[in-house]
């Protein structure tokens, strides 16, 4: 199996940092059946190409178990996309983790890159990768493989002969791989559990939740395990990563009417509405879930979405109307930002969890010192709930990025202070089902300001 990252960006051999492999060096890391060779084809300060290829040991392949069938008759350990997610994670471990310790400022710039696999299992055919890849800005040329050049009336294979272009961080395009090539060839090599979901939710934050395909994606990287595939798709929910038309297949919530992410968007909705908010904020945005909803609002005549991540702003650029009355804005939530004061209303929609708690004083002061909107909607998990999720381990978080999530009286004791040091009133609502014992699964601050309230009574 073979996989080449190319670059044109001046200088190309910069890619050799990101990818913590020196372009003069080939390089080797051993994998459970076989070894996954690193090495450079070209490196010049015009173009660079790294290339990963992925040597099996069949006699460990066949003790590493199977039926007398598969250890006879397989097309994995050669077309395997599993395998060539696996030498991905282990060749380039830092790199995926978006570290580069020699050039850190390398991490965020976006390069011009080109992939080439040359044989990679496809089931669908074209037509899927062009669904699976196309929606994350690559440009896709998927050939289809024949059975047969000497019989093509054999038709062709299930492979593709692809080849992806597109401007993209090189720790994106890493990910995009390591999630969509066992996706695409929709089997594994070794078992599928929960921990493959955890993988599975890593790689794919902040651009699987907006995918189009994120059901179809999912559920073919977990081999379509449903109790798994239940879980990964609860946990990108409750990052409010999928549009309010979610899938049934969600359970993140026992015997609820709808899924939780549709129920906080209609919460916040209703909240706005009742504030008479005309110009909005959505602050940390994310992929534009919630913005969906609020440009179907016509009473709104201005909408602002406002994410620190300039590919969760693509996505959602993407996911919105044409002619959008949306308005997308880089911007990081912990500093003060002018040009986003005077509007009516902003929302934090399970946004403060994922700011480090000494971070918060900063998130406080932009958002209710400087940009100062008359009515702010916070929403938070409630810790509390937690133990009623299924599949969520016992002391974990419901998403992989949270660095905190509050109970009920500790997400009142910020938000009251939050209202005191900033001459707020506040009120809090839950959302979704109520539990009598542990709450709702999601909580809710109304701050709303002394004039706004004068506005109201009059």
């Amino acid at each position: 199996m073979l996989l080449t990252i190319t670059t044109t960006r001046t200088p190309a051999t910069d890619l050799g940092f990101l990818l913590h492999k020196h372009p003069e060096k080939a390089q080797s890391v051993a994998l459970s059946a076989g070894t996954a060779h690193v090495f450079y084809p070209e490196a010049t300060p015009e173009r660079c190409t790294a290339a990963l290829f992925v040597e099996i040991d069949a006699i460990e392949l066949v003790r590493g178990g199977g039926t007398s069938l598969t250890q006879y008759v397989n097309d994995r350990p050669y077309a395997g996309g599993s395998y060539l997610a696996v030498a991905l994670r282990a060749a380039f471990t830092t790199a995926l983790a978006g570290r580069c310790t020699a050039r850190p400022e390398l991490v965020d710039e976006p390069f011009d890159l080109e992939v080439h696999v040359p044989s990679l299992s496809a089931r669908g055919g074209a037509e899927v990768v062009h669904k699976l890849f196309e929606p994350l800005g690559w440009a896709v040329t998927a050939t289809p493989i024949p059975l047969d050049p000497e019989f093509p009336r054999w038709g062709e294979s299930r492979y593709v002969d692809l080849r992806l272009t597109g401007t993209q961080r090189v720790v994106d395009a890493l990910r995009h791989l390591y999630v969509l090539l066992p996706a695409l060839d929709g089997d594994k090599h070794y078992w599928v559990g929960q921990d493959e979901a955890d993988k599975l939710l890593r790689a794919g934050d902040g651009w699987l939740g907006g995918h189009p395909e994120r059901t179809l994606i999912t559920s073919r990287y977990l081999e379509r395990r449903r109790p798994v595939v239940n879980y990964a798709l609860s946990r990108l929910a409750e990052a409010d990563d999928v549009p309010a038309e979610a899938e049934a297949l969600v359970t993140e919530v026992p015997d609820r009417p709808e899924p939780l992410s549709t129920q906080r968007h209609g919460s916040v909705l209703a909240a706005l509405r009742a504030a008479g908010a005309r110009r909005v904020l959505d602050l940390g945005c994310g992929p534009g879930a919630l913005l969906r909803v609020l440009e179907k609002e016509p009473s709104f005549t201005e909408i602002v979405g406002v994410d620190v991540s300039a590919s969760a702003l693509n996505i959602a650029e993407k996911r919105l109307k044409e002619h959008s009355r949306v308005t997308l804005r880089q911007s990081a939530l912990t500093y003060a930002d002018p040009a986003l004061a005077g509007y009516d209303a902003a929302v934090l929609m399970e946004v403060v969890e994922h700011v480090d708690e000494e971070r918060l004083p900063a998130l406080e002061h932009a958002v209710f010192g400087v940009a100062a909107p008359r009515t702010v909607i916070v929403t938070t998990p409630n810790a509390e709930y937690n133990r009623l999720f299924e599949f969520l381990p016992m002391g974990h978080f419901r998403h992989a990025d949270h660095r905190f999530e509050w109970t009920r009286a500790q997400f009142r004791a910020w938000a009251d202070a939050v209202a005191t040091r900033n001459r707020y009133d506040v009120r809090y609502l839950p959302v979704g089902p109520e539990d009598q014992d542990s709450g709702p699964p999601t909580q809710m601050a109304v701050f709303t300001t002394g004039d706004r309230k004068k506005e109201v009574a009059a």
